[in-house]
């Protein structure tokens, strides 16, 4: 007897994965394979766009409140880009997200609403004003 998929994801995974293993591929769920397949796709990216949204929040404090300027929001800023960077070694194909302007766009709204929660400011810009590859450069930080 077969396991649902939506009945229960993990013990159906393991289901599918003991077909495979089998050799019993008549057996197998492929729509449903398929879209878990292009969901861990879908997964990277958000890790990705979530990383990237937590760094480019704490460049624009960085660059907008340099009194407020500390030790543990240049360890959010090293452990997130280093974090970014990993991501991006790891899955190559994502570093067409950098250059993808509706990803960029996104991400940049996550990054001031975050910003704007932590500092009260308004007064970010509406594109992001910084080249991804200094975003991503080890030791890069905003001019105030």
């Amino acid at each position: 007897m077969s396991v649902a998929y939506e009945k229960d994801i993990v013990a159906w995974a393991n289901e599918q994965a003991g077909f495979i293993r089998a050799g019993r591929f008549d057996l197998l769920d492929l729509e449903n394979i398929a879209e878990e397949i292009e969901d861990v796709g879908k997964s990277e990216q958000r890790e990705l766009e979530s990383r990237m949204a937590v760094l480019l929040a704490h460049l624009l404090k960085w660059e907008f409140q340099p009194e407020r300027r500390g030790v543990s929001w240049t360890v959010t800023i090293r452990t997130q880009r280093e974090r970014c960077n990993m991501r991006l070694r790891k899955t190559p194909s994502l570093k067409s997200s950098l250059t993808d302007e509706d990803w960029l766009i996104d991400v940049w709204a996550d990054a001031v609403d975050q910003a704007t929660r932590d500092t009260n400011l308004d007064t970010f810009p509406n594109e992001c004003q910084w080249e991804m590859s200094n975003v991503l450069k080890d030791g890069w930080l905003p001019e105030s």
